[in-house]
């Protein structure tokens, strides 16, 4: 067996993250004065404006949607459902992508046609926010003063 000497251009080996280097609440990752290397969001919360109503009457709002992987983005592609229909793509991609909706842990295609058509309106454009630029922050200028500031697509527009 040859052994060989590890040099300064060897690859460094991934260790987990330490609270110190865990991502700050706002989304932003910690840089190298931030205690450690970044860290990468996968997930990121949100509230919808209206909300799904499960069986019982009780209304979800909160929610968590993962980062697209490749996979998530061809498997629907394969699903009869979208064949048939093309719009329902968003369905099915939105309900492999969120984790968490209220205390429902098992969301579906299902659940995803259930909701309100503002809901389904922004979760389209949270989706294409997070896979997009890797963050639910959208920068906005006022109208009246052009005072330029970013919104968290992650809470309620407009609060």
């Amino acid at each position: 067996m040859r052994r060989g000497r590890v040099t300064e251009s060897a690859a460094p080996v991934p260790t987990a993250p330490s609270p110190a280097s865990a991502p700050a609440p706002s989304g932003e990752s910690a840089g190298p004065l931030g205690g450690g290397p970044a860290a990468l969001r996968t997930e990121f919360p949100f509230t919808l404006p209206r909300g799904y109503v499960d069986p019982q009457g009780k209304v979800h709002r909160e929610g968590v949607m993962r980062l697209a992987t490749a996979r998530d983005e061809l498997w629907p592609l394969s699903d009869m459902r979208v064949r048939e229909n093309p719009a329902y793509l968003s369905v099915v991609l939105l309900s492999r992508l969120i984790t968490r909706l209220g205390t429902v842990t098992d969301v579906d295609a299902d659940i995803v046609e259930q909701l309100f058509a503002a809901d389904l309106a922004f979760l389209q454009k949270f989706y294409e926010k997070i896979n997009l630029d890797g963050t639910s922050l959208a920068s906005t200028v006022c109208p009246d003063c052009n005072h330029e500031f970013d919104v968290d697509m992650g809470s309620r527009l407009g609060e």
